[in-house]
């Protein structure tokens, strides 16, 4: 901000096609999280528009805002759990957000958990978690609504080679 600020992204033009797995990639401080935010549209570019699916989603309203970070799922490096939430609960948050009825969000939460091999820890808290249990605790969340984008940032950085196997079996599913 001010004299500090400095561009991080500058023509940037990126096209995916539907069902394929595009990787970005650079040196630390490239700039790949902030368009990662920026995608997900948890953060605004200062110029430029971006678009999902032909639609411009800067200057959307809140709750159209909401309904397309709906369809994109999004995995963070640091997972990005909430801490005093256990990972039923953080699967749970955004069908809470969405104002879908408890039992539903109980039932689909244990259901994926369940799915990325986690029903005997759903009751543990993301501290009592592995790095490799947080990110699959992380997926289980960012697949709630079966979204046909999934964002990733470095989603596979800490599970053992097995457990990283599976976890990429599992995403080639999904896709």
């Amino acid at each position: 901000v001010g004299e500090h600020a400095h561009q991080v992204l500058t023509d940037i033009n990126l096209f995916v096609e539907r069902a394929s797995i595009t990787a970005i990639v650079g040196p630390s401080g490239a700039g790949k999280s902030t368009l990662a935010r920026c995608m997900n549209l948890l953060q605004q570019p200062t110029s430029g528009e971006i678009l999902l699916d032909g639609v411009v989603a800067s200057g959307l309203s809140d709750r159209a805002t909401s309904k397309q970070r709906r369809a994109i799922g999004t995995i963070f490096q640091g997972s990005s759990l909430l801490r005093r939430r256990t990972a039923l609960q953080n699967v749970m948050l955004p069908m809470q957000m969405a104002g879908l009825p408890a039992s539903v969000q109980r039932e689909r939460a244990a259901a994926l958990l369940e799915r990325v091999h986690l029903t005997a820890r759903m009751n543990a808290y993301p501290a009592q978690l592995s790095g490799g249990q947080q990110q699959r605790v992380a997926l289980a969340r960012a697949i709630v609504f079966d979204p046909p984008v999934i964002l990733m940032d470095e989603p596979l950085g800490a599970p053992d080679k097995k457990l990283r196997q599976h976890m990429q079996i599992e995403l080639k599913q999904l896709q």
